[in-house]
């Protein structure tokens, strides 16, 4: 395999090349298989074209899919999160989604699991101990729940303590719909602001 240069031409043997005209289909195939985001360096490596070609094949399917040009509007979308491009249900249907999912598949994080993965998101990197003190509850189970689902990692181990420390993984991302943690909203306006209580300055 080679790169050719600013272009990023990746060449391989023996790989299915899309013509001029089907790339958009190509990367259409690619969509409906594909569990995680793709980046334009694996799409192009899949269909042995520039990276140019494949960002321009990526915008048509977007204008497509909004229902530009005259066209439907989908009831899916091509979003860029995680590093990656996938197909996502459109904001308007996740409510047809999010019913049909519950249906298929009821298992849900508990509230417990919900509120330590929020403790991690917006502190990480963070350890066991330091989430059980924020919490003031024993989070081992949670912890190991959230690694089991992929949704945090292991990301050092302090050399001094032997604490480990977590943040979350690119599959929450994913899971969010959003690009990087720190898209994430600011908690501080939903924060008490310490005045309860407090009878008003005379």
């Amino acid at each position: 395999m080679t790169i050719d240069g600013d272009t990023a031409h990746i060449r391989g043997e023996g790989r299915h090349q899309a013509e001029p005209g089907d790339v958009a289909r190509s990367l259409e195939a690619i969509f409906m298989i594909a569990d995680e985001p793709q980046t334009l360096v694996a799409l192009a490596t899949a269909l042995d074209l520039p990276i140019v070609e494949i960002k321009l094949a990526l915008d048509g399917l977007i204008r497509d899919y909004d229902g530009e040009d005259g066209g439907t509007v989908r009831g899916f979308e091509l979003r860029e999160v995680g590093g990656g491009w996938r197909l996502y249900v459109r904001a308007e249907y996740d409510a047809v989604a999010r019913d049909f999912v519950l249906t298929q598949n009821p298992t849900r994080l508990s509230q417990a699991a919900l509120e330590t993965l929020a403790v991690i998101a917006y502190k990480q990197p963070i350890s066991r101990g330091a989430i059980a003190s924020i919490r003031a509850v024993n989070v081992d189970s949670v912890v190991r729940t959230l690694l089991g689902r992929g949704l945090i990692t292991e990301a050092y181990t302090d050399t001094e303590t032997g604490a480990i420390h977590y943040a979350t993984t690119d599959m929450l991302l994913v899971q969010l719909g959003i690009n990087s943690i720190e898209e994430l909203p600011l908690i501080s306006p939903l924060l008490a602001d310490g005045s309860d209580g407090f009878d008003e300055q005379r």
